[in-house]
C-alpha cells in the first residue's frame, strides 16, 4: 500500500487525532528525508510495533549551522514516499519551511534550548544545533503525538538530547533507538553518503575499523584505558588517507557523555567518532563489543 502523502503538518496533525480517536496506537518515524535502508529498518519497525506509522520529511533549517550544507543536503520526496511505503508507512508528512517557521529565513522567536548535552562533541562543532533538532522535533511530537517516536542511534547524541527533551516536557510518548544499519564493509548508513566521491568513500570505512579495533583491544585487554582507546581510534581512522580530518574519536559514559579516564567498562561506555571525509560530516559509534562481523552494533 503506498503511504498518504501530506504536505503540511497540520493535516497530519488531524489524521493522528483521528486515528487516536479510533484507539489506533502511532509509531511515528521523524527523517530529513533521502530515506535508505536504514530508515527502512525503523520504519519497519514502527510497523511492527504500532497500528499505524507516520513518516516525516522534512529538511530542517534551524540544525544547519553552515547554509551551504543545507542546499547540498540530498532531497527525493518521490523516492523517499516509495521506500517509507515499502517498509510500511502509512502517512508520510513533507511540511512546508514556512509552515514550521513562519518568519525563515528570520529564526523562530521561541526555541527549544537543551542545555550542556547541547554544548559537547556535535553541539561544540555545530553551535546550535541540538537546539534546532530539539526544536523540531518538540513541533512534530507535539502534532503527531504519537504513541512511540523512533531514532536511530547513529546520532547517538541526538537519541540523547531527544530523550531529554522529551522527559523534561514531559511529552507522553516513548523514545525507541533503534540499531545502526551498516554496509558490506561497515560503514553507518547516512543519508550523507551519496555525497562520497568513490575516493571518499573508502576512505570512509576507516571509521567502523576504528571501532573495530577498539573491540578488538577491549577483548584482549578488558582493562585497556580509554586513553588508549581513544588514540586506536584516532590513528585508525586517519589511516583512511588524506581525504579524511577527524574531529573527534573519544570514549564517553553512554548516559552523561561524560569523557572516560582510566579503564573502560563494558556495561556504560560508548566509543564516539565524527570526521570529515571528502568534505562530508560523517558519525559513528558503537560499544565497546563491537564487530565488522556484525551488522549491527547496539546498546542498552
Amino acid at each position: 500500500m503506498v503511504a498518504a502523502v501530506h504536505h503540511s503538518l497540520a493535516e497530519t496533525g488531524a489524521a493522528c487525532t483521528a486515528f487516536r480517536q479510533q484507539g489506533l496506537s502511532i509509531g511515528f518515524v521523524p527523517t530529513m528525508g533521502a530515506l535508505h535502508a536504514g530508515h527502512g529498518s525503523l520504519i519497519a519497525r514502527a510497523a511492527a510495533e504500532n497500528d499505524v506509522v507516520v513518516v516525516s520529511d522534512f529538511v530542517n533549517p534551524l540544525q544547519f549551522g553552515d547554509p551551504s550544507d543545507l542546499e547540498r543536503y540530498p532531497r527525493d520526496l518521490d523516492g523517499d514516499v516509495a521506500l517509507a511505503s515499502a517498509f510500511g508507512a502509512t502517512v508520510v508528512c513533507a511540511p512546508q519551511v514556512h509552515e514550521l517557521y513562519p518568519t525563515w529565513p528570520e529564526p523562530p522567536a521561541t526555541m527549544v534550548t537543551v542545555g550542556p548535552l547541547a554544548d559537547i562533541f556535535e553541539g561544540a562543532s555545530r553551535p546550535g544545533h541540538f537546539n534546532g533538532v530539539a526544536t523540531i522535533v518538540t513541533k512534530l511530537h507535539n502534532a503527531v503525538r504519537p504513541t512511540r517516536a523512533y531514532y536511530g542511534e547513529k546520532d547517538f547524541q541526538q537519541l540523547a538530547v531527544i530523550g531529554q527533551v522529551t522527559a523534561d516536557l514531559w511529552n507522553d510518548m516513548e523514545i525507541v533507538g533503534c540499531p545502526i544499519k551498516r554496509e558490506p564493509d561497515g560503514l553507518a548508513m547516512s543519508s550523507r553518503n551519496v555525497r562520497l566521491s568513490p575516493e571518499a568513500r573508502l576512505a570512509a570505512a576507516s571509521l567502523s575499523k576504528a571501532l573495530h579495533a577498539v573491540g578488538l583491544a577491549f577483548r584482549e585487554d578488558p582493562q585497556v584505558s580509554a586513553e588508549t582507546l581513544n588514540d586506536l581510534m584516532a590513528s585508525t581512522v586517519l589511516a583512511g588517507g588524506d581525504l579524511v580530518t577527524l574531529d573527534y574519536a573519544v570514549v564517553v559514559d553512554a548516559s552523561t557523555f561524560a569523557r572516560v579516564t582510566g579503564p573502560v567498562d563494558q556495561a556504560t561506555m560508548r566509543c564516539l567518532i565524527t570526521a570529515i571525509v571528502g568534505g562530508v560530516r560523517l558519525l559513528d559509534n558503537a560499544d565497546l563489543t563491537f564487530t565488522l562481523a556484525d551488522e549491527t552494533s547496539t546498546t542498552s
